[in-house]
């Protein structure tokens, strides 16, 4: 007899619909997986027989096949479970129903019968949805990350035998419902501000023209000034999420296994840091089956890379391409898939190896060579896509010992807000541009036209500061940021003054 179950597998971060078929043969007892499976998928033989037996059903001893189509993509996971037994049962007759066709069926078994949460219930839900599905039957720990998907029904089920029940219609399970909207504000609040840094008044102001453009910043300080302390503040001022961010973030960490406990939607902004021994693959994603990296983590947030001349010369070099196009493209020889990576990025590093370059508290033994040969660890095309370098000096006594005094992430993020809606307005018949961060040249000398005054200025800071010809367009851009956050339509000379400020890694300072 054969029976066909709807079930759901993930592509990238968007799912697809998977036809579990099976078929039972009167010959002697197998058990066989079709359809492209990978490990886990195989192993399921076990779970299904010992979850079927232990639930008080009959495993047939006859030549089972299963076939999971479409049969030429790579099936992965142990979501495939429960449709396998559903199946099975089907197949036998020891469930009173001939259709499966409106449910979409996803859960892991134990051995014992239960059932345990998966990978990728949003966009499984997702799909499901937009294939006009009546519903998705699943674990009960992924019901609230699968009910934020609007459209299908959504059971949780906690083992075999209750979705054998409801399947027979002689269990009731209200679809698991929430409110979307309360969810998504309960989940937009930080738990850490800016408030809790004391001193760095300068870095502060830097970090929020930072968020206000959308310009990648790196800091240079000697240990303890509070590099990484600031920087996992960012993302409490960056704009707050929208709905449509909020999901696909969720998506992609929820495909990444990554997605907490108890956590239907992720609605703050990622911080992302990973450590100076990452390998590229688990930087910018991949593996034998590609698996979203740091970068795709860190979408519509952060990502920060402290002690970044630390880290592998070929890693940082990877980085170039997301920074510049927003998503990253992972080819194998028998996939290849896109990733959305639209991140900003902060970076940290020490002024020498030593980290005491120009402290005026600590005396700093590094030669002149080793410092041009620590600095130039970030290569020059890395640095062109980085528009803030800022100088972080260490904390003072007086204002370690005293109360913090700072702003709140909130009425930063306030300033933040208005500076976006004004270039979201300015922008808004440029395609693939949304903050001046993303301007080209082109946009630069349409935008950012500036007076004699301004210009003479920017003359004298490449002439006598030693500022490199990049840091010419940089400044401009950061300049047009800066406006912004006064709400001007013109960029002053007190404008490009202080963008001028913020390109200290152009200046001989450090050779």
């Amino acid at each position: 007899m054969l029976s066909k179950v709807i079930s759901s597998a993930v592509l990238g971060i968007d799912a697809y619909t998977v036809e579990v078929e099976t078929d039972l043969f009167p010959m002697l007892p197998a058990f066989a997986i079709v359809g492209l499976p990978d490990s886990a998928v195989k192993e399921s033989k076990e779970r299904v027989q010992s979850a079927i037996k232990n639930s008080g059903y009959v495993f047939p001893h006859k030549k089972i096949t299963i076939n999971l189509a479409p049969a030429d993509i790579k099936k992965e996971g142990s979501a495939f479970d429960l449709p396998i037994a559903v199946g099975i049962l089907a197949a036998t007759g020891q469930i009173a129903r001939e259709k499966f066709e409106e449910f979409v069926m996803l859960g892991e078994l134990s051995l014992d019968g239960s059932l345990r949460p998966i990978r990728g219930a949003l966009p499984m839900a997702l799909a499901a949805s937009q294939n006009g599905l009546q519903g998705i039957i699943l674990p009960r720990e992924n019901a609230e990350e699968a009910a934020t998907a609007c459209g299908v029904k959504v059971y949780p089920v906690e083992n075999l035998k209750q979705a054998v029940e409801f399947l027979e219609n002689r269990n009731t399970i209200n679809p698991f419902e929430i409110e979307i909207e309360q969810v998504f504000n309960r989940a937009l609040e930080y738990q850490i501000d800016f408030s809790d840094v004391k001193g760095q008044q300068h870095t502060k102001r830097a970090l929020e023209v930072a968020a206000a453009g959308g310009h990648n910043i790196i800091l240079i300080g000697p240990p303890g000034s509070g590099k990484t302390m600031l920087a996992k503040r960012l993302p409490t001022i960056l704009p707050n999420m929208t709905l449509p961010e909020a999901l696909e973030t969720t998506k992609i960490h929820s495909v990444a296994g990554l997605l907490p406990p108890n956590t239907a939607l992720i609605a703050t902004r990622p911080y992302r840091s990973p450590h100076h021994t990452i390998s590229d693959a688990g930087l910018i994603g991949g593996g034998r089956i590609p698996r979203p990296g740091e970068v795709s983590l860190a979408h519509h947030g952060v990502l920060f890379l402290d002690e970044m001349p630390e880290f592998h010369k070929d890693v940082l070099e990877v980085l170039r391409q997301p920074m510049e196009d927003g998503k990253v493209t992972i080819s194998r020889a028998t996939t290849s898939l896109t990733y959305p990576a639209s991140f900003m990025m902060a970076g940290a590093m020490n002024p020498c190896p030593c980290g005491y370059h120009g402290d005026p508290t600590h005396d700093c033994s590094c030669n002149p060579t080793q410092i041009q040969k620590y600095m130039s660890r970030v290569s020059g095309p890395l640095l062109d896509r980085i528009d803030i370098h800022i100088e972080v000096p260490a904390v003072k006594f007086k204002e370690l010992s005293g109360q913090p005094t700072g702003e709140k992430s909130s009425a930063i993020r306030e300033r933040v807000n208005r500076a976006r809606q004004i270039q979201l307005e300015r922008f808004k018949n440029e395609k693939h541009i949304f903050c001046n961060a993303h301007m080209e040249s082109k946009e630069i000398g349409k935008y950012c036209q500036i007076d004699e005054k301004s210009l003479e200025l920017l003359r004298m800071a490449i002439t006598k500061l030693g500022l490199s010809a990049r840091a010419f367009d940089r400044i401009k851009k950061v300049s047009r940021t800066i406006a912004d956050l006064e709400g001007l339509k013109e960029i002053l000379p007190q404008h490009i003054s202080e963008g001028i400020q913020y390109r200290s890694l152009d200046r001989n300072l450090w050779m």
